[in-house]
């Protein structure tokens, strides 16, 4: 069997066994709303009808929901196929971030252990083994830089093309590659600015965004907003931060850099520049690698850090890429003690979905494997209400479980738990919500547990309201 069949084949293989693995873990956190909410807009009204309701319609285009009712209405209307549908993307993914890495790495058995470095990363694990919208980008993403990398013209204009449309933040990366082209050819590669804006240059990059510009275009010209409305239950997060808040944004950006286990990573590379900053800096690639990873995910980190919204860990993943193929090619080139230094990294990410916060602190968990043991037990909570004849719907419980349960594990039931009032009997409560500080004393003060149910770092608790 040649090097390239091998390979594909392990991408495969792979990709399978992750499908297969995954094929029972519902929906979570805004994947509900992404994925089921609009997808199911489009399964029973029209797939080409993308004006949602006001009520959920976050404003990005509706594209994962698009993907899943192609395969709803191929294989059914079941979770399983909705997993089915991130298959495709997931191998695509697989193959482009191998050839991305033999593009900076030359030795097929350096190769193989840069990629295991890249995919044990936790918030892009996590991306593998749920229905999301990320690993549709990223995707598109690396068939775009790979083509521009390679001078591949057709790919770069399909990647881009697609990139454009998925979601905004899909368009910000679409930004950030035309940044990295730019600046690639004029500083690193040392082109000449008339040579590198030509009118083919223009074309491909305006023709490929052109499906951003016609949906933006049709949501202003029939909707009058792009991403929230006076009623809409986001309006309060897109504000412009003033100046505390864009402090707190700034210490929260770097956090995101350094959370499950990519604190090894980033000191690694720190401590490498320290002592090896004027050869490390010398290589193209090197530099190649270090622009990507920061002009891809720019305009991201300038329109986080400015407005209200959280700051989410999955933004930064194609920067977490580059920033551990990087780490990578500072160890196998400049370091001594290779395998110490790679297996620490290794470990470190691995770990670094153990890494649990105290209740008070926000955690992403959607952007770690930590979360994976709540999908059963949230299962084992709800057969547990059923069978002590408890009717979901008077349960109070928190973001994202207060939604009608058929949207997360499409089980057909169209109840749902009511949203915590800090007065409902029952409370559902598990530990990968994030409460705030008062919502946690109420349980605290005035519930009493009822039943738990544990599965290795994660619990689900039922509450009942005390009466004395």
């Amino acid at each position: 069997m040649n090097y390239k069949k091998s390979e594909f084949y392990f991408f495969i293989f792979l990709s399978i066994l992750i499908f297969l693995i995954s094929i029972n873990y519902g929906m979570f956190d805004d994947d509900i709303l992404f994925g089921s909410k609009m997808g199911n807009q489009l399964y029973y009204n029209s797939i080409f009808n993308w004006n949602m309701p006001d009520s959920f319609d976050p404003g990005h285009p509706p594209f994962l929901g698009f993907i899943l009712t192609v395969f709803w209405n191929i294989f059914g209307h079941h979770l399983w196929v909705s997993h089915l549908a991130m298959l495709p993307f997931t191998f695509g993914f697989f193959y482009q971030l191998h050839k991305f890495i033999s593009y900076f790495v030359k030795e097929r058995s350096l190769q193989f252990c840069a990629f295991i470095l890249i995919i044990v990363d936790p918030s892009l694990s996590t991306c593998f083994v749920l229905v999301n919208m990320e690993i549709i980008m990223l995707f598109f993403f690396f068939l775009a830089v790979n083509s521009i990398l390679k001078n591949k013209i057709l790919f770069k204009f399909i990647g881009l093309l697609f990139l454009s449309i998925v979601s905004y933040r899909s368009m910000m990366l679409f930004a950030g590659i035309f940044l990295f082209d730019v600046l690639n050819k004029l500083f690193i590669q040392k082109e000449v600015i008339k040579k590198i804006i030509t009118i083919k240059f223009i074309l491909l990059y305006f023709l490929s965004s052109l499906p951003a510009f016609i949906f933006v275009g049709w949501r202003l010209l029939t909707k009058g907003w792009l991403q929230t409305h006076p009623n809409s239950p986001w309006s309060g997060m897109w504000h412009f931060a003033d100046f505390k808040y864009f402090i707190r944004n700034l210490v929260v950006l770097v956090w995101r850099y350094l959370d499950f286990g990519r604190i090894f990573i980033m000191l690694l590379i720190v401590i490498s520049f320290f002592i090896y900053g004027k050869k490390i800096i010398k290589s193209i690639k090197n530099k190649q690698i270090l622009l990507l990873a920061i002009s891809s995910v720019i305009l991201i980190i300038i329109t986080i850090i400015s407005v209200t919204n959280s700051v989410g860990i999955r933004y930064f993943i194609v920067s977490y890429i580059c920033f551990n193929l990087f780490s990578f090619i500072i160890i196998s080139k400049y370091l001594k003690l290779k395998k110490v230094l790679y297996f620490t990294l290794l470990i470190g990410l691995i770990t670094g979905n153990l890494w649990i916060y105290p209740k008070e602190l926000s955690q992403g968990w959607r952007a770690t494997l930590g979360h994976l043991p709540y999908h059963s037990l949230r299962i084992k909570a709800i057969d547990y209400l059923n069978n002590e004849h408890i009717d979901v719907s008077e349960v109070g419980s928190f973001f994202p479980n207060y939604t009608t349960l058929d949207l997360i594990d499409f089980s057909g039931d169209k109840r749902s738990f009511a949203k915590f009032t800090g007065k409902n009997k029952y409370v559902f409560y598990a530990t990968v919500y994030n409460l705030t500080e008062e919502d946690l004393n109420i349980l605290n003060n005035n519930y009493t547990i009822l039943k738990e149910f544990n599965n290795f770092n994660t619990t689900i608790t039922i509450y009942i309201l005390d009466t004395k």
